[in-house]
């Protein structure tokens, strides 16, 4: 972008909404992250069955939240459109966060998760590999440029990556603990996390190309 596009950066009203998102955003993942502050103690008491894992858990954790936080800053239009290489910039550590993440998630969906039960395991591995394929076709459709096509699977992109913050939450609800065992609840929990939002965008993004 030239000096006169970023000249003309200025925060106003309609940025409030997309600050406070943001802002809700980094709250939200500092509680996330927080409830996992037991793993830091890197003993075989506080990580359990991730012991022998540890660093690919906490990698996991820490660019999950990496990814959870740069990720919503792409969705501010004045900030995207006000520096383009601030918006690849930001988008490539988006990536890497994810591919890291991602990474650590299949390992795990591929070691851990069977401690759990077959069926957590199986559903682990579909969500991480879901997360990686539309994180590329969003990084694919921006080098060939088709920027329209790129922020639909960026957006679906976010919704699975937000989707562990929504199974995470879902569980701590003392209803949903009622229902059962960890083992019979997650897995049921961890495709409605992101399965069901991906829907809801689908249904949106529908409605607004048939009222065209």
């Amino acid at each position: 972008m030239n000096n006169k596009s970023k000249a003309a950066f200025s925060p106003s009203r309609t940025d409030i909404i997309p600050l406070l998102i943001w802002i809700a955003v980094i709250f939200i993942t500092w509680l996330f992250m927080h409830g996992a502050d037991r793993f830091l103690e890197l003993t075989p008491e506080a990580l359990g069955k991730y012991f022998e894992v540890r660093w690919v858990l906490i990698a996991h954790i820490t660019a999950g939240g990496g990814a959870l936080i740069t990720g919503i800053i792409q969705f501010w239009p004045k900030l995207r459109n006000y520096s383009w290489k601030l918006h690849r910039f930001i988008g490539f550590i988006y990536l890497l966060a994810i591919l890291v993440s991602s990474s650590c998630a299949l390992v795990l969906a591929f070691t851990t998760a069977y401690k759990v039960n077959w069926a957590n395991a199986f559903t682990l591995q579909v969500w991480a590999a879901v997360w990686i394929s539309a994180t590329f076709v969003a990084y694919y459709a921006a080098v060939k440029r088709k920027f329209q096509l790129h922020r639909e699977w960026m957006t679906r992109s976010y919704i699975v990556t937000v989707a562990f913050l929504i199974s995470g939450f879902a569980y701590k609800i003392p209803y949903v603990q009622q229902l059962g065992s960890y083992e019979e609840i997650s897995t049921p929990l961890f495709w409605m996390g992101w399965a069901v939002p991906l829907y809801v965008y689908e249904i949106l993004r529908s409605r607004k190309g048939l009222a065209k």
